[in-house]
């Protein structure tokens, strides 16, 4: 069988605290979750706002993945808080890479060579 495999970047979210300004989502600083393959986790007694998480769960999928170095993905790593009124951000930071096989991930199986138009 021929290679299936392809590799996604594991990505820590971080929450940033500017000193001095108003946090209205609970964020903490040091707050974080990580993303490794489709998992995401978060430390114990840890919270995250869902709203800080659904604007930024949207860009997590195209962090993972190598990007040009000239596309703003992969230099714009931080997301602003929902709210027009915090001013907390989430830095999205890629912390290492982990091989998946399509197989293992999917049932739908990759097109055979002569399918590929």
């Amino acid at each position: 069988m021929a290679d299936d495999s392809f590799e996604l970047f594991d990505l820590r979210v971080e929450a940033v605290i500017p000193e001095g300004k108003p946090i209205y989502c609970g964020a903490k600083a040091g707050d974080y979750f990580e993303l490794k393959g489709e998992m995401l986790s978060l430390p114990a007694g840890q919270g995250f706002s869902i709203y800080s998480l659904a604007a930024v769960l949207p860009l997590l999928a195209a962090k993972q993945r190598p990007t040009d170095a000239n596309d703003w993905m992969t230099s714009d790593a931080e997301i602003a808080c929902p709210d027009p009124n915090c001013a907390s951000r989430l830095r999205i930071v890629r912390t290492g890479k982990r091989r998946f096989s399509h197989a293992q991930a999917t049932a739908v199986p990759l097109p055979k060579e002569n399918d590929k138009g």
